[in-house]
């Protein structure tokens, strides 16, 4: 059965026109943002957002703001006819494909600064990224108007910085966390995957592994500081040309613990490179006891 053509608004009058018409009939809406070269893993919070809400929209926009100059921004994977047919099959409602000047209109000069747990980690090798993020995020939301975003815990420092300037700035939309989607082998799903040789994906399909060993010795009560740096050696070990960081930090806030074990629930957060890709991954610690 062919599933049918999804919608697509380029604009944010057309988005709130059609937003507008479903709340009207007292629909709930929800949101997945994405920058497109869709996966298994935008499908999963496409599918989550249908549970929790009437309808959903999806945005595809790869966001120049969060992309320094040496980054992928001009080779990022771009496929916007496959991802409406990709976001059709999973439930999806509406796409939002705005162009970058219907974003950031001439003169656009409005930024957005998250502290607390935007600091460190990503921080500390692209200083750009979540000020990027927050301005998008940010429009997003306040152009969709839904009532609540999911947005996957891959990408879990993004989601505790989206949490913290919701919560700030009084944005009424929910922000829900889904939980990482992994090929067969742990992998995580990433759009950059596809930049990958074969020889290095069966490197990459390490680093999970390397991650829950981590977590389980931090679990069994651990040296933090110790463990995060074994990890990193055992990364290298396998394969990985650089670490960027390997840092466990608490769950909630992504502060860093105060004394050398995890006692509080925990999470173990890692960046690592394979020749020119950058990979990213996380998992939950329990705290010890």
């Amino acid at each position: 059965m062919t599933t049918p053509a999804l919608p697509v608004v380029t604009t944010v009058i057309d988005l709130r026109e059609t937003v507008g018409a479903w709340k009207k009939q007292g629909l709930t809406v929800g949101f997945v943002p994405t920058m497109g070269a869709l996966h298994e893993g935008h499908l999963t919070l496409v599918r989550e957002a249908g549970q929790q809400a009437d309808r959903v929209v999806a945005s595809v926009f790869v966001n120049p703001t969060q992309f320094a100059a040496h980054e992928d921004l001009g080779t990022y994977p771009r496929q916007e006819v496959l991802d409406a047919e990709l976001l059709a099959s999973a439930g999806c409602h509406l796409m939002f494909a705005p162009t970058t000047d219907e974003m950031y209109p001439e003169g656009f000069s409005t930024g957005v600064s998250v502290g607390g747990p935007s600091e460190g980690l990503e921080t500390d090798f692209r200083p750009h990224f979540f000020s990027g993020v927050a301005v998008v995020v940010a429009k997003l939301l306040n152009q969709v108007q839904a009532d609540v975003a999911v947005f996957g815990e891959k990408d879990y420092q993004q989601l505790m910085v989206v949490r913290r300037m919701t919560l700030d700035l009084d944005i009424p939309t929910r922000i829900v966390g889904a939980p990482t989607q992994r090929d067969g082998h742990g992998l995580a799903l990433s759009s950059r995957n596809a930049y990958l040789s074969e020889d290095e994906i069966a490197v990459a399909r390490r680093l999970n592994g390397v991650l829950a060993q981590a977590g389980a010795n931090a679990a069994a009560g651990g040296s933090v500081a110790e463990i995060e740096a074994q990890a990193a050696r055992s990364l290298l070990e396998a394969g990985f040309a650089m670490v960027d960081y390997v840092a466990i930090r608490q769950a909630g806030s992504l502060a860093v613990f105060e004394g050398d074990q995890v006692d509080t629930p925990g999470r173990i957060l890692a960046a690592a490179w394979l020749g020119k890709t950058r990979l990213i991954d996380n998992m939950a610690v329990a705290a010890v006891g």
